[in-house]
């Protein structure tokens, strides 16, 4: 869920390698035909009503709405495009995942209008990407109206992202991402530490879990989930905006899990001159930011609290 839009140029600079081989006849051109033409469409789906409405500022890109509230953004022309705030946090975590073209097994939980897995099937090519969405209506209808090329290795399975997660293969992921939301709240099943260590069951050695979460004000539920994942994982990171960490602003944090120690001063980088400039959270000064909150467990899980009106607009 999200969702600030991205600013002038949207772009990682993995994707502006790839728009730079695609532009030189070395990538594969874009298929025309895919690239989905007309107006707004709505639709109802298990998750609500759903709507993909053009771009105006973007020829060929679309924005999924459930409710009203935006949940995704598609540019097919250019599925390197990553337009919100979180996606492009997302995009950067990608891009370091490992070295430049290799290929990633990659998990997502929450499916959206798969942007994520778009974004690594353009800059990985041959990368082998599973999907877990709940709404198979939603799917279906995002497959229909923001098609996806035949030649991506990418699954989409209908289910609940938990009981999907149970089932993956032991060790195989190098990146599991988490977008899960019930309307405009994460589902509590979602954000335990048993959750979480399903998670690091997945995870190869090497792995790495990033997830997308929504608070404010105290922010009592983004501390609550870090110190969920700092049960269960060696390195934690978190990163949001500054006006959000401090509590002014309701919004999404992404936090980054592993085993082995994190890209901590490239991520820095990358997220301190992006175009939605962003803060990250990490040792001394993320336990400070945790603030003595308490692992959640399934017992105790509890939804992530419901953005106010207009949080999104």
């Amino acid at each position: 869920m999200a969702r600030k839009r991205q600013g002038a140029d949207g772009q990682s600079n993995t994707a502006k390698q790839a728009n730079t081989a695609k532009q030189s006849g070395t990538a594969k051109q874009p298929d025309p035909a895919r690239q989905r033409g007309g107006g707004p469409v709505t639709e109802e789906v298990a998750s609500g009503t759903a709507e993909i409405v053009p771009d105006r500022d973007r020829p060929g890109a679309w924005t999924l709405l459930l409710d009203g509230t935006p949940q995704s953004h598609v540019d097919l022309a250019d599925p390197t495009y990553l337009s919100f705030e979180y996606q492009r946090r997302f995009g950067h975590i990608a891009d370091l995942a490992a070295p430049p073209n290799r290929p990633l097994t990659a998990l997502h939980l929450g499916g959206g209008a798969l942007t994520l897995a778009r974004y690594i099937a353009a800059t990985r090519p041959r990368s082998r990407q599973q999907v877990a969405e709940i709404d198979t209506r939603l799917t279906e209808l995002v497959r229909r109206e923001l098609p996806l090329d035949r030649n991506w290795q990418l699954r989409v399975r209908g289910g609940d992202a938990r009981e999907i997660l149970a089932r993956a293969p032991g060790g195989g992921a190098d990146l599991v991402v988490s977008d899960i939301y019930s309307g405009a709240r994460i589902p509590a099943h979602c954000t335990s530490v048993e959750f979480a260590r399903l998670v690091d069951d997945a995870l190869g050695p090497e792995g790495r879990y990033a997830v997308n979460i929504t608070d404010g004000g105290r922010l009592d539920f983004a501390r609550g989930q870090v110190a969920t994942l700092r049960a269960v994982f060696a390195e934690v990171a978190l990163i949001a905006d500054p006006t959000v960490l401090r509590g002014r602003r309701f919004g999404n944090l992404v936090l980054l899990a592993a085993r082995q120690p994190l890209p901590i001063p490239e991520l820095t980088r990358r997220i301190a001159t992006d175009s939605f400039p962003g803060r990250i959270e990490h040792g001394p000064r993320l336990v400070d930011f945790q603030a003595g909150a308490v692992p959640v467990t399934d017992e105790g899980a509890r939804p992530s609290p419901a953005p106010p009106s207009g949080a999104f607009d």
